[in-house]
C-alpha cells in the first residue's frame, strides 16, 4: 500500500493530481485548509480527508501527527497548495507586503510541509516528493525569447516564489539522496490559479505530477521536470 498526501488537494492540479494515485491504487490524503472542502473532495475521489494549512506550524504539525498516527509512513508527498498573488501589476506597485503573502505559502509553506513530513518519508522504501513549480520560475525559460514565459510582463511575486521552489528542491535533494524529491512545471494549465487563462487542460497539467509521483528509486532527483521529462532550469 502506498501512502501518499497532496497539499491543496481540493480542486484545480491538486484534485486532479488525486484522482491519477487513487487510479495508480495509492491512499491518497486530500489535504485543504478547509475541513468541509477536504472532506468533499476525499468523498468525491474515494480518498482521505486532511485538513493542512501550509502556512501554519500547528495545523501541519497536526496533520503530520494524524498520518503518523494512521499509518506510520509516508510514500509520496505532492506539494501543490500555491498562490498567485494577485496577478499582474506594476513592478512599482509591488510591496514587500505583496511578495511576503506569495512567500509564505508557495516557498515557507513547502518548508514547513517538508521539516514535518521527512520523518516519516525517510520510513518509506520509495519515499517521493514532488513540489509543483512553474515555467515561470525558469531562468532559461524567460531569457528565451521563444518561449511564452519571456512574454509574461509585470508578474514579481509569483515567479519568483517558484525560482525559490527550484533552489528549495535541489537543495533537499542533495541532504536527502535516498529520497526522490523533484520540481515539475505542469505548464499553462486553466485553473482559477490563473483565473482559467491556461490552454492546458487540468488533466494534461496533473499528468507530469502524477508521473513524478510515481517515480521509482532508480528516477531522478533534484530535477525539474514538465510533460516531456527532465527539463533545463
Amino acid at each position: 500500500m502506498t501512502i501518499s498526501l497532496i497539499t491543496g488537494a481540493n480542486k484545480g492540479l491538486g484534485y486532479e493530481t488525486a484522482r491519477g494515485l487513487l487510479a495508480a491504487g495509492h491512499t491518497v490524503y486530500l489535504a485543504a485548509r478547509n475541513a468541509d472542502n477536504a472532506q468533499r473532495a476525499a468523498k468525491e475521489l474515494g480518498g482521505l480527508p486532511l485538513v493542512l494549512d501550509v502556512t501554519d506550524d500547528a495545523s501541519v504539525h497536526a496533520a503530520a501527527v494524524h498520518v503518523a498516527e494512521e499509518h506510520g509512513v509516508l510514500d509520496v508527498l505532492v506539494n501543490n497548495a500555491g498562490i498567485n498573488g494577485g496577478g499582474p501589476r506594476p513592478l512599482a506597485d509591488c510591496t514587500a507586503a505583496d511578495m511576503a503573502g506569495v512567500l509564505d505559502t508557495n516557498v515557507l509553506g513547502i518548508v514547513r510541509v517538508l521539516h514535518a513530513f521527512l520523518p516519516l518519508l525517510e520510513l518509506s522504501d520509495h519515499g517521493n516528493v514532488v513540489n509543483v513549480g512553474s515555467g515561470l520560475g525558469s531562468f532559461g525559460r524567460v531569457h528565451d525569447p521563444e518561449r511564452a514565459e519571456s512574454r509574461v510582463p509585470d508578474l514579481l511575486p509569483y515567479p519568483v516564489s517558484k525560482a525559490a521552489v527550484s533552489m528549495l528542491t535541489v537543495q533537499y535533494a542533495r541532504a536527502y539522496p535516498d529520497l526522490r524529491i523533484n520540481v515539475v512545471d505542469p505548464g499553462p494549465t486553466a485553473t482559477d490559479l490563473n483565473r482559467f487563462q491556461g490552454f492546458q487542460t487540468v488533466e494534461q497539467g496533473a499528468a507530469p505530477i502524477v508521473a513524478a509521483a510515481l517515480l521509482g528509486p532508480e528516477g531522478p532527483t533534484g530535477a525539474f521536470l514538465d510533460g516531456a521529462g527532465v527539463s533545463p532550469w
